[in-house]
């Protein structure tokens, strides 16, 4: 072996992982899925939660349509209702095709987002989303399940605010997760990518 060897070896080695990081980064980014379905043994799973309305929700009733799912709650200053806003303007550029899909808002703050917090919270926006509540051990098999992560950080005076994953999941009719679905594009474009699972 010559002397170079090792070193070409070492450029191709770094190459590839370079070339594995930058697919990643586009992966997460743009929301597509190289293989649909990909992550659909690690991310999801069944659940039984309590809406907005106080009626019980499970993932069965999500059968039949793709929908969206992001985690978060009511409290959050700047991430919760920016993407809820967005999923109203997604539903809206929809139009008819709105009512053939779903999206759902899971809260990580099951103490202070009561049903009745979830009603008048989303109020605000499309009434195509529903929001999820329920006990404390069922939210935490939903994050666990979903790879959320959620941390209470506490704050002067014994309040606290909750750090937690902002991304929206993309599950397919079968409640399969597809992909990370972006939020960064226009609604014309997010409305095109939901029909691809009608």
């Amino acid at each position: 072996m010559s002397a170079k060897a090792p070193r070409i070896v070492g450029v191709l080695v770094a190459f590839l992982a370079g070339l594995g990081v930058f697919l990643g980064i586009i992966f997460l980014v743009t929301g597509l899925a190289p293989v649909p379905n990909a992550g659909a043994a690690t991310i999801g799973g069944p659940f039984h939660l309590v809406d907005q309305n106080g009626k019980p929700f499970s993932n069965k009733d999500m059968i039949g349509k793709p929908y969206l799912v992001f985690f978060g709650y009511t409290h959050c200053p700047d991430i919760c209702p920016t993407t809820l806003f967005e999923m109203s303007q997604l539903f809206r550029k929809l139009g008819p095709d709105a009512n053939r899909v779903g999206a759902l808002f899971v809260t990580i703050d099951p103490e202070r987002d009561t049903q009745t917090v979830l009603k008048d919270y989303l109020a605000s926006f499309d009434p195509h989303l529903r929001g999820l509540t329920g006990d404390r051990e069922a939210i935490n098999q939903a994050i666990k399940d979903y790879r959320v992560y959620a941390k209470k950080v506490p704050l002067d005076g014994g309040d606290y605010s909750m750090d937690h994953t902002a991304i929206v999941y993309l599950m397919d009719k079968d409640g399969h997760f597809v992909a990370p679905f972006s939020m960064q594009r226009t609604a014309g474009a997010e409305a095109a990518e939901l029909r691809r699972y009608l």
